[in-house]
């Protein structure tokens, strides 16, 4: 079986018409779900970029690979194996379309890069430059006499949100610039990035705009995909290749103040799409609830090719999607799970399926709550009001479980917990760097 691994970079689950959102972002991504099976509550449990693809890669949480914060000193130890590694050790010809580097390269046997022009706020086709390099690569990957691993990194919608043509007006119609709306200005009050939206957002005043530019700018990587997965069907590939497509993190719009980026344990950002399609392997048009996790996708990978042995020799604590996917199941595969960001502000927390614990590890730039409490009942997820007070039961509970991980699970794989170790790597004397 051939894998196919598609990651479409800062993109929150319910910005997808497949996860129910209303406007049309995502016609051909929806098409692929019902395709296969998708994952309601699929959590990368630590953010942001390198952390989470961290976890992706190698099946481990953010303790044993070490790595909490993007842009950090810290590279995991070798003796922790990233994925193409271990394929490319068992026959598979391994390649990547991506820019990330560093220790994302390792065991890729073809890796290439891309780059895009880019001019100021003009609109940028970086999901094209993308596919300049992918398609011929997958075409590539078809030539060879083995089985394939192809990673495939998207960047739209990260930010600076700016869709090209046709799509940059999709969803928004309105004037951007009213001189009578204000709405944009607390995102021009941040004190850290305040000066980074000014300079994106020149005369907006509308915060609606780049709300809708967020959205227009995954329906232009929803075309992209949809590429991408035509040729491995002119290929004649489609039936053998185990396709899987995700995230590393979700985006914060216009809540709890963080906007337009990644940072905060809300669920706009730990919230990420995970589809499974294969035909005749994957069933398709199931929907499963239950929690699973970024650490899953390399467990899941080994398990599909039948080297499933591979995911407790390599001490991953992921575990495989794939017995959730052919039983229907909708246990998931955590009661909770442990979070962790230390790239903009340096916070853990626990997730279950009905609550969210927030602990800020040293005041935030933001002045948040030092201890926040969620509710997950409520559909959709707003993380609208702090519990703190008023659940002192469930405030005691979920601290209880954090404390305990926070003890045991350095012991267990004998390495400090990173996010005690390593300051926050975005942030210096109140300055960004």
């Amino acid at each position: 079986m051939n894998i196919l691994l598609i990651d479409i970079d800062t993109l929150r689950a319910d910005h997808l018409g497949c996860y129910g959102y209303s406007r049309m972002t995502s016609p051909h991504i929806d098409a692929m779900a019902r395709q296969g099976t998708t994952f309601l509550d699929m959590v990368a449990p630590h953010i942001p970029t390198q952390p989470s693809h961290t976890s992706m890669f190698s099946g481990h949480d953010v303790i044993s690979h070490q790595i909490v914060a993007h842009g950090g000193k810290v590279e995991p130890d070798p003796a922790i194996k990233m994925l193409a590694e271990i394929l490319s050790e068992r026959g598979y010809f391994t390649a990547a379309a991506d820019n990330m580097g560093r220790w994302f390269e390792r065991g890729f046997q073809d890796y290439r890069r891309y780059s895009w022009e880019s001019k100021g706020i003009e609109p940028v086709r970086k999901a094209e430059a993308v596919n300049e390099v992918a398609l011929p690569l997958l075409n590539d990957c078809a030539a060879q006499d083995k089985p394939f691993f192809l990673f495939v990194h998207y960047w739209d919608p990260h930010t600076p949100y700016l869709p090209p043509p046709p799509f940059h007006r999709m969803f928004y119609e309105g004037n951007e610039k009213d001189p009578a709306n204000s709405s944009i200005e607390p995102v021009f009050a941040d004190p850290q990035l305040g000066g980074y939206f000014r300079n994106w957002l020149p005369e907006v005043t509308d915060i609606a705009f780049p709300m809708a530019q967020y959205d227009a700018e995954i329906a232009y990587a929803d075309l992209a995909v949809t590429h991408l997965l035509t040729r491995l069907t002119e290929l004649g590939l489609e039936r053998e290749t185990l396709v899987m497509l995700t995230s590393d993190h979700g985006e914060t719009m216009d809540e709890h103040g963080c906007y337009f980026d990644h940072h905060g344990l809300y669920d706009a950002n730990l919230c990420a799409p995970l589809i499974v399609r294969c035909p005749a392997t994957v069933p398709t048009g199931q929907r499963l609830r239950g929690m699973v996790a970024t650490y899953d996708i390399a467990p899941t990978v080994l398990d599909y090719i039948g080297l499933r042995d591979q995911i407790a020799r390599h001490g991953m604590c992921g575990r495989s999607v794939k017995p959730l996917v052919e039983h229907g199941s909708h246990a998931g595969n955590y009661d909770f799970l442990y979070l962790t960001e230390c790239t903009w502000m340096k916070k853990h927390g626990i997730r279950t399926e009905a609550w969210k614990y927030i602990e800020a590890l040293e005041p935030d730039y933001l002045n948040l709550p030092p201890v926040e409490l969620y509710s997950l009942h409520e559909k959709p997820v707003r993380e609208a009001t702090n519990l703190v007070d008023e659940r002192d039961d469930v405030v005691k509970d979920l601290n209880g479980i954090l404390a305990d991980w926070v003890e045991h699970r350095p012991a267990e794989v004998g390495k400090p917990n990173p996010i005690m170790e390593q300051p926050v790597s975005l942030l210096k004397r109140g300055k960004a760097q």
